[in-house]
């Protein structure tokens, strides 16, 4: 496993981050335990969650996992996430201190651990200044209750204040920027990246195979003769022509859709790991492939022409 930097930061983390989103929704707690070890087994030592999924099942099923012991808190990387709440009461959600101080206890209760490795903002709040979000993080690296600092779902400028914000406060700011990022899904590189880029933010790509759109869709169709949902025949109408290039594509390179939408995304320097979401142990081994891919020039080159991005960074993307 080849580990890599979580931003700037001196953190290692496999390059394939495990998402957890499917434990208890769609994977029981046994198969998500099996999916857990599996990723420890195989090197994934990057375990992404949010205190909003499964209503908080999902935490807490992760902390019945860790509770086993066998040194499964100090192999992975355990990041969550703050900014909702679990009911409409006020300062029961987003981005205040006092609800960050006590979503970040609740989250810890049902991890069964002492701290977090990465605690992240799950959409910005508009009506918080960045003075009090510091000020609320900074304790909670004090207290040992969290070690580094993330965003997710952030405008480019959003990053910019954020970062610029800690840095007059002498904070390490930012580490990462969890994103919509994939072939179909490419608005990010016109700001949001090059703003990554800039403030050695690294980069976890949520949705990479775009809801199922990448991972062979078309051909799996027709082989199985199984109905799609309404939303993915929809996404496959509307790009049937690239998607029928898209997986020529990757017959030819004798790769599996999913691994190449991978493999792609693992080739910009500035993306530490995709985020993947399996529901059973076959999927997550799946994903594997894509480490062994190399996508040279050329081969990018061709994938650019079927899903064309935005052009580059803004405003050179669209004026001089």
């Amino acid at each position: 496993m080849d580990y890599r930097h979580l931003g700037r930061s001196g953190l290692l983390v496999s390059p394939l981050c495990l998402g957890t989103m499917n434990f208890g929704p769609q994977a029981s707690e046994s198969d998500s335990f099996s999916i857990m070890d599996t990723a420890l087994d195989e090197g994934i030592n990057f375990f992404d969650t949010a205190d909003v999924y499964g209503g908080g099942e999902t935490e807490a099923i992760i902390g019945r996992w860790l509770s086993q012991g066998g040194g499964r808190r100090d192999k992975i990387v355990l990041a969550t996430k703050v900014y909702e709440g679990d009911d409409s009461w006020p300062n029961s959600s987003k981005l205040s201190a006092r609800h960050i101080r006590a979503a970040c206890d609740q989250s810890l209760r049902r991890l069964q651990t002492d701290h977090v490795d990465l605690y992240q903002m799950h959409h910005v709040d508009r009506s918080t200044p960045w003075d009090e979000v510091w000020q609320a993080m900074e304790l909670l690296v004090a207290q040992g209750k969290v070690i580094y600092v993330g965003s997710s779902n952030f405008a480019a400028w959003h990053i910019v204040a954020a970062t610029e914000a800690a840095r007059h406060r002498g904070s390490m700011g930012l580490v990462s920027e969890q994103s919509l990022y994939n072939l179909v899904t490419r608005t990010i590189e016109l700001e949001v990246i090059p703003a990554c880029a800039a403030y050695g933010v690294g980069l976890l790509p949520y949705s990479p195979l775009g809801g199922g759109l990448l991972g062979g869709v078309l051909k799996k169709s027709a082989e199985t003769g199984r109905r799609a949902s309404e939303e993915m025949r929809m996404g496959v109408d509307f790009l049937k022509a690239k998607l029928e290039r898209w997986e020529q594509l990757c017959d030819e390179l004798g790769q599996a859709p999913a691994d190449v939408a991978l493999a792609w995304l693992l080739a910009n320097p500035v993306v530490t790991a995709p985020i993947i979401g399996p529901r059973t142990t076959d999927q997550l081994r799946g994903a594997l492939g894509a480490l062994d891919i190399h996508l040279g020039a050329e081969v990018l080159g061709q994938i650019d022409r079927i899903f064309r991005g935005p052009g580059g960074a803004a405003p050179e993307a669209y004026a001089w």
